[in-house]
């Protein structure tokens, strides 16, 4: 350090500061005002795309908010169709058992009128086979008390007597 004061020359420095401030001049008065204006405009450009990103932003919050309310009432749709659909089951099996109750009604009506009218049907028939029975046995008793004139004879003056009686 202490060389370069020894060294030092009015001269040289007044030339180099003469040199320096032209140097500035021409900065100031061509280049100044190009690199200016680009600064300025790629501030304005960056302020641009803040402004965009912010702008963005803002739409993909909108857009997520539209996405959950329509994610939101799908759910409710779903659900509502679902419970809609629980209920139609539910009906449909109360209209099931219901209808089948009343078949089984009728079924067993059925089952008891054709009970009955068949019970009817074997009562007469037995009424009629014990008739036929009767009368064929009543038939031979006759026929072997009625095989002599004595009897013939003793079976009409009973008949006879009980007819009376009445």
């Amino acid at each position: 350090m202490e060389k370069l004061i020894n060294d030092f020359s009015f001269g040289l420095f007044f030339w180099q500061a003469i040199i320096l401030l032209v140097l500035i001049f021409l900065m100031v008065k061509f280049a100044w005002k190009p690199i200016m204006e680009s600064i300025s405009a790629r501030e304005d450009g960056i302020r641009d795309a803040i402004a965009s990103a912010e702008t963005a932003k803002k739409e993909m919050m909108n857009l997520k908010a539209d996405n959950q309310r329509l994610l939101d009432e799908a759910r409710a749709e779903r659900d509502t169709m679902l419970k809609e659909a629980r209920e139609i089951k539910e009906k449909m099996i109360a209209d099931a058992k219901s209808e089948a109750q009343v078949q089984g009604a009728k079924m067993i009506e059925q089952a008891k009128a054709t009970i009955e009218s068949e019970k009817n049907a074997a009562l007469a028939e037995l009424k009629n086979q014990v008739s036929g029975l009767s009368v064929q046995i009543a038939e031979k008793l006759l026929k072997g008390e009625l095989s002599d004139k004595s009897s013939q004879t003793a079976l009409v003056e009973r008949m006879l007597e009980e007819v009376k009686l009445n």
